[in-house]
């Protein structure tokens, strides 16, 4: 394959307007609308779009941990994870939005960030129909539809939908009041 092929990426995705140099990239890509995750964890049943995002995913379960920081000795089951984590060293933010220049260790977190400039909405509820421009805010919103509450106070055993809102009502049993009255 000469050097000019590799730097095109003929193959765009129908959805967002991604390009991609192979047609297999494209596909995996197409997973992130779809929503198909085909391969699953065989303990915990958790999907993946990737095999490899699997096999990295299965040793939180062994407790394989085979790569170390040098710099503070905490361990990743995932290469990825530790050079990921040695920007938190470095400070390094390699990736930037062309938009408003804004720059994020990670290039999820940037391809994120991009959403709030194009008010692409890639995540929909099966239930209601609202989108969601974060597969997070998704989850979170299909309970309230399910009535789940997976965050419980470990004081009172009150149940809460969403994380933040425990972290706010720890707040009531603490004393701590974040913010003052301007009316004082």
């Amino acid at each position: 394959m000469m050097v000019q092929e590799k730097l095109q990426k003929p193959h765009e995705c129908a959805v967002c307007n991604r390009k991609f140099s192979q047609r297999r990239n494209l596909r995996i890509h197409l997973r992130t609308h779809s929503g198909e995750r085909p391969f699953e964890c065989a303990v915990c049943n958790k999907k993946f779009t990737l095999s490899s995002s699997l096999r990295g995913h299965l040793r939180t379960h062994t407790g394989e941990k085979l790569f170390e920081c040098t710099m503070c000795n905490k361990e990743f089951s995932r290469s990825c994870t530790l050079r990921e984590h040695l920007r938190t060293h470095t400070g390094e933010k390699p990736f930037e939005c062309a938009v408003c220049n804004r720059k994020f260790s990670k290039n999820s977190n940037l391809r994120k960030h991009l959403r709030t400039h194009t008010g692409e909405k890639l995540f929909k509820c099966t239930v209601c129909n609202k989108e969601f421009s974060r597969r997070y805010n998704l989850r979170e919103h299909l309970r309230t539809h399910t009535e789940e509450k997976p965050f419980e106070c470990t004081v009172c055993n009150k149940e809460f939908s969403r994380s933040w809102t425990l972290r706010e009502h720890l707040k009531t049993h603490t004393g701590e009041k974040p913010f003052e009255c301007a009316n004082v």
